[in-house]
């Protein structure tokens, strides 16, 4: 193995934080009115599901039987 070492400039390493690009992305189009009115349909739709599973949901969280549902089972009744 040789001792001597080859220089690398490490310049080119570091370059890239430093770049810039003057090229700038084309601007996005606007969207449309019936894009906004899709969008806006497809987020109610998303938090009705949220908050109707909720409302459904909410009793069977609850500790207990329900006041006014007594719970009773077939072998109760005597059959």
């Amino acid at each position: 193995m040789s001792g001597r070492r080859e220089a690398v400039p490490f310049a080119f390493v570091a370059e890239p934080d430093r770049f810039r690009s003057n090229v700038t992305p084309p601007p996005r189009p606007r969207p449309t009115v019936g894009q906004l009115a899709g969008r806006t349909l497809i987020g109610l739709t998303v938090v009705a599901g949220l908050v109707g599973s909720l409302l459904f949901g909410m009793p069977a969280l609850q500790a207990g039987p329900a006041a006014g549902h007594p719970q009773q089972s077939e072998a109760s009744d005597g059959r």
